[in-house]
């Protein structure tokens, strides 16, 4: 008997690759919106932004502030750090990212294999983020993950984000789960491992950078590179 039956992952960074989509996007929203006219470092924008987009998320988690002021304010953070104090360009930007960035299709690598191999073996595969619905829909459309996922589970199919137990909870009981058949794989050390841990699901920490672990807790398994889940689901 296989110890688990429902395997949920976390989709940015440990499947889609956020770094290189987000830098591609980047790249098109500039030659659109001709910001290298104002703007001639596009690399200092990106990490501007990246801080930004950082700390709105959390105020989001935290339930501080709403998803569409943090589509625009994130932008209108960076753009200000670069003497552009525009709001309506922020918002134009901020749709356009969002339109552009899903349709990219870098993955971490040995992410399809994985699923390949895991769907192959009948384990049940689902999706726990806290994305917006329709964007992270389309990133695994795009990318051709889809096929391989039972259950679709967003922050916005509840309202909360992880590491927020509500969110785990609604994960297993859409997915008729229940815990101890059921694991979690995740980047994020406080909100895909933690909130895990905290809620009583198995975890898999993804980490690639090989990230010091904290807080006096060691997740069920650490791995270093998707290859080595096959050591895990046999």
């Amino acid at each position: 008997m296989k110890r688990y039956k429902h395997i949920f992952f976390d989709l940015d960074r440990t499947l889609w690759d956020f770094e290189s989509n987000a830098r591609e996007a980047f790249f098109d929203i500039f030659e659109e919106f001709s910001l290298h006219d104002q703007i001639p470092d596009i690399y200092a924008f990106i990490e501007k932004y990246h801080l930004h987009n950082d700390r709105l998320w959390s105020s989001f988690r935290n339930g501080l502030i709403k998803k569409e002021f943090l589509r625009t304010e994130r932008f209108h953070k960076t753009l200000k750090d670069f003497g552009i104090n525009n709001t309506l360009l922020a918002s134009e930007i901020g749709g356009r990212y969002l339109d552009i960035t899903p349709n990219k299709t870098n993955l971490v690598p040995y992410a399809a294999e994985s699923l390949n191999y895991l769907s192959l073996k009948n384990y049940k595969l689902h999706v726990i983020t806290n994305g917006f619905k329709t964007v992270q829909v389309q990133k695994l459309k795009s990318c051709n993950l889809l096929q391989y996922f039972t259950g679709i589970i967003t922050s916005d199919d509840v309202e909360k984000q992880k590491p927020h137990s509500d969110i785990f909870e609604f994960a297993l009981s859409s997915t008729n789960a229940v815990k101890k058949s059921s694991i979690m794989i995740g980047d994020d050390w406080e909100v895909d491992i933690l909130g895990a841990q905290r809620f009583g699901l198995d975890q898999v920490y993804f980490n690639p950078e090989k990230n010091a672990l904290m807080d006096g807790f060691s997740p069920t398994f650490e791995i270093y590179s998707l290859q080595e889940l096959k050591r895990i689901f046999n």
